[in-house]
């Protein structure tokens, strides 16, 4: 099943096509970067999934999403500082055997996440 991510553009009612996005494993405070990427068009990493099924492991992540650096780039006036530059999730995964879908619904001043499916 593995795990995935897709982000939403609340703002414009789209996909946020274009958005950068880190992904690090994670123990207590320590954060290694596993990988980045661009958002495709709709929305998600471009190959895919994050980790599929035999890679995940049991353990804490964190995703961060590159919020003003994506509304900048799309022509919206932001306030300095920006209200929501980064947006980190610190998620766990505890069945490795089940799908984690991480999804982001995102504007300049607000988000918010779920565990989908």
């Amino acid at each position: 099943m593995g795990l995935s991510t897709h982000v939403l553009d609340t703002m414009h009612g789209t996909p946020a096509a274009g958005m950068q996005v880190a992904l690090y494993t994670t123990e207590g405070q320590a954060a290694t970067l596993v990988k980045t990427f661009t958002l495709n068009q709709d929305g998600r990493n471009p190959d895919g999934l994050l980790y599929d099924n035999a890679s995940l492991q049991k353990g804490t992540y964190r995703l961060v999403f590159d919020v003003a650096g994506y509304f900048k780039a799309r022509g919206v006036a932001l306030p300095e500082p920006n209200f929501l530059n980064a947006v980190s999730l610190d998620f766990g995964v505890a069945h490795v055997e089940q799908h984690y879908h991480v999804p982001l619904l995102v504007s300049p001043w607000s988000y918010s996440t779920y565990r989908g499916s």
